[in-house]
């Protein structure tokens, strides 16, 4: 069991269930978003001229538990990548500080650290991501299972936009690095107004559920101001090919390359089409990162002591093993 590290392990299995409450919760708001992301108006028309427009076209169709198509790939894959995310995270984080013998990870470092988690992340879930995105973006009514979503391309199409993603890791790190370097920076400011007892193997200090909040906001703001015409160009690439639910003028064939979905946007939005959709995004990652920050902090401490329980038990069970 020395192999094991438990304090990555911890933050991992923390965000992974931040995750999962946070995507179960804001689903609906997903996937209104999603599907006005994917639409480009074409020949002067739009189906979606706002975010309210998804939502009453589900009611008026009523098909509003639609809004939920696709939500058991999205919860798989959001438990998941968080859970790779968090746990390579922190295990980078340790090596580096081992390697280099410093006492801290600073911005730059930490930079690199955050974008080698979130490489690792995309590679792994990259085919959930984009079944989840098929879904949410079919015709209300008409989204298909997970494998047979999958099924209906090759693995290339199953991997769609994973040069985006990949790019896109940036966004984690910078909302990753803007919310460590505030939470340590809040952190020694209440520590410096108290002296804590020395112990042996005290449990992380945690932030408290409306500090993580606020500071969760700030940094995924941040985060998808910086990166969010690459965001709409993965939702587009990802789109299934009848998202918008009209045959008027044929299916229309998402672009495959993110040079084919900024071209697409160029030609038929102009400059203004690279951020449709930017309120909405940050209305939904933003609540979405802070109540899954929210979350992790607030059920760290009782994850630790319960990684710590179940080492003392696994290390109880192979002495009794060997004696045996």
């Amino acid at each position: 069991m020395a192999g094991v590290d438990w304090e990555s392990l911890t933050e991992a299995t923390s965000g992974a269930v931040g995750a999962l409450v946070s995507t179960t919760v804001l689903y609906p708001l997903d996937t209104c978003k999603t599907k006005y992301q994917a639409e480009v108006r074409s020949h002067g028309r739009q189906k979606y001229r706002n975010l309210s427009d998804v939502l009453w076209e589900a009611i008026s169709t009523r098909q509003v538990l639609s809004l939920y198509q696709g939500l058991g790939t999205k919860n798989l894959q959001s438990f998941i990548s968080q859970f790779v995310y968090f746990y390579g995270y922190s295990y980078f984080k340790r090596l580096y500080l081992k390697k280099s013998g410093a006492k801290s990870v600073g911005t730059k470092a930490n930079l690199v650290v955050a974008a080698a988690a979130g490489a690792c992340t995309v590679i792994i879930t990259q085919p959930l991501d984009t079944a989840s995105s098929r879904m949410q973006t079919s015709a209300f009514g008409k989204s298909k299972g997970l494998l047979k979503t999958l099924s209906e391309g090759s693995w290339s199409d199953a991997y769609g936009g994973l040069g985006v993603s990949l790019l896109l890791t940036s966004n984690p790190s910078i909302q990753y690095t803007v919310f460590d370097q505030l939470k340590r920076r809040l952190l020694k400011r209440r520590q410096s107004n108290k002296v804590a007892p020395a112990t042996a193997k005290s449990s992380p200090e945690a932030l408290s559920a409306f500090s993580a909040f606020v500071l969760g906001a700030i940094s995924k703001s941040v985060a998808t101001i910086l990166t969010y015409p690459a965001i709409r160009c993965k939702v587009m690439i990802q789109a299934s090919d009848s998202h918008d639910g009209s045959k008027k003028d044929g299916p229309s064939r998402p672009p495959q390359t993110m040079i084919g979905a900024l071209l697409a946007i160029w030609k038929k939005e102009g400059i203004p089409g690279f951020f449709k959709g930017l309120q909405a995004q940050i209305l939904k990652t933003v609540l979405s990162s802070a109540l899954l920050l929210m979350i992790k902090e607030k059920i760290s401490r009782y994850t630790w002591i319960s990684m710590l329980a179940l080492r003392r038990y696994l290390l109880v069970s192979q002495r009794r093993i060997k004696t045996i």
